[in-house]
This record gives structure tokens, sequence and C-alpha cells, in this order.
């Protein structure tokens, strides 16, 4: 199937997605993940692009990127090249560390280049492996002044304000509010998917001698949130189809999803 030329972004800025070839976890340690940020840093110094948000998970990374002195295929390109020579040395291989061609979508504006930066730092959260403030490898502590400031945070708030207080504030309310929108996703196979999760809920709750409304009593708190938090793990359903599935709120789940705060 021959490739198409990508069409580019009239306000030259990018969410780009790079993933493992094969699915692979390409960002295995505390090692690999500060690699690929400090080069994230490294090719900003030959202006070749600003970079508002990044978020570095297990098996890929999420970018907003702003052309600047180089096109988005270049930067991607460059950056991809400089991981995969520390990659395959490390770990005394050969062969793509990433896939092939990298994903990526064009924002025009700036209401979708928010949501887009929310949907970035929210990853974590989605995956249950940390929260906003808890995650080490996004940009999101970066703009609270408490992260490895690689991210162009100060060109990004003064779109939202003049006014840096008043722009903080609102950037981090915007990136607390729970989204479930979907951007460049990436759809891992887990073991509980839409075909099978009333017969996960049903065995779950059968071994511990409890019916699905038995989920909605103060008593069974304990019971329930494990569950939520089960279903969150080994899942890529959504909160909303959580809720719906246990018959309760979203807003039940929501809480249990933003309390995550695991170790990457």
């Amino acid at each position: 199937m021959p490739r198409y030329a990508r069409k580019r972004s009239k306000t030259h800025l990018y969410h780009v997605m790079l993933r493992g070839n094969n699915r692979e976890k390409i960002f295995s340690d505390e090692a690999d993940k500060l690699k690929i940020i400090n080069i994230l840093e490294d090719k900003k110094k030959d202006r070749e692009y600003c970079l508002y948000a990044y978020c570095v998970m297990d098996n890929h990374i999420h970018l907003i990127i702003k052309e600047d002195m180089s096109p988005v295929s270049r930067i991607v390109k460059r950056i991809a090249a400089s991981y995969s020579y520390y990659f395959n040395k490390k770990y005394t291989r050969i062969g793509h560390v990433f896939q092939e061609r990298y994903k990526s979508e064009n924002i025009e504006d700036e209401r979708y280049l928010l949501s887009a930066i929310r949907y970035v730092h929210q990853n974590p959260l989605k995956a249950g492996i940390g929260t906003l403030e808890g995650y080490k490898w996004s940009s999101y502590g970066d703009y609270l002044g408490k992260g490895r400031k690689v991210a162009d945070t100060g060109e990004l708030l003064k779109m939202i304000s003049d006014s840096k207080e008043s722009a903080l504030s609102e950037f981090i309310r915007l990136n607390q509010e729970f989204s479930e929108e979907t951007f460049l996703d990436i759809v891992e196979d887990k073991e509980i998917n839409e075909s099978n999760v009333a017969d996960y809920i049903g065995r779950y709750l059968s071994e511990k001698g409890l019916n699905q409304e038995d989920l909605k009593s103060a008593d069974f708190k304990s019971v329930r949130e494990e569950l939520i938090r089960f279903l969150l793990e080994r899942s890529n359903l959504s909160g909303r189809r959580i809720a719906s599935s246990l018959g309760l709120n979203r807003e039940t789940v929501r809480k249990i999803t933003m309390s995550r705060d695991l170790s990457p």
C-alpha cells in the first residue's frame, strides 16, 4: 500500500506519538525515560522545535510539538535515531526500536491544543500508573515549576492569559478536569474487553459471595474500589464504560482513577 504525504499543519503544531516496534517496552526503566527526555531537550537547542508537552510511557511517548527551524518529519526522525542508537547499544541488540512510521495529528486551533495537552498529561492517570503531579515522566511538573523545565511552558501559558498566575491557575484547572477524549490513542491487547467484561465482573463478585447491588453499599467500599482498580489495570475500557458495567455512577470511578499515585 503506498504511503501518502502528511498534510502540513497551518499552525505548525502537531501531536506526535512514537511507539515501540511490535508494541515492545522501549522505556523500561528510569534511565531509559530520562534518556529520551534528555534527547528532547538536546534537539531543542538548535531551535528545531518548541515542545509544549510530553509524556513518556513504557512503550510509547506523546509529544506536542511546534515546528521552528525544522519540519516535524525531520524533528521526529532525529529524536528517534538518537534514542535508537542508545537503546540498541545498551541492550546489545540491532534492528528497529520504534514502529516504522510515527503517528501524528495536526493541531489547528488553541482549544484543540489545550485539549491535546490535557490528554497527554492524563495518559498515566488513565493507564493506572500515576497521577498528574505524581508521575515523573511528563511535562505537567514543568508547568508547576517542579519538573526538568524541558517544556516551553511560558509560550503556552501566554496563550491562556497575560497574567502568569491566572494562566497557571486555569492550566491546572483544565488539566485536572477529567476527560475521556481520545486523540492519538494506543490500544493495547488486554485480557478484559467489551465482550467479556460482564463475565469477569460476575466471577469476581461470585468469589466474594456478593452481587452487583452490593457494590453500592458503604459496607463493601473496599471491594468496590478493588474491583474498579482491577478493571482499570486489565482493560482498555473507559471510565464511563466501567461505571456502566458495574451499575455505578461515573464520579465513583473517576475518584478511584484520580487517586491512583503509583511510582513509575
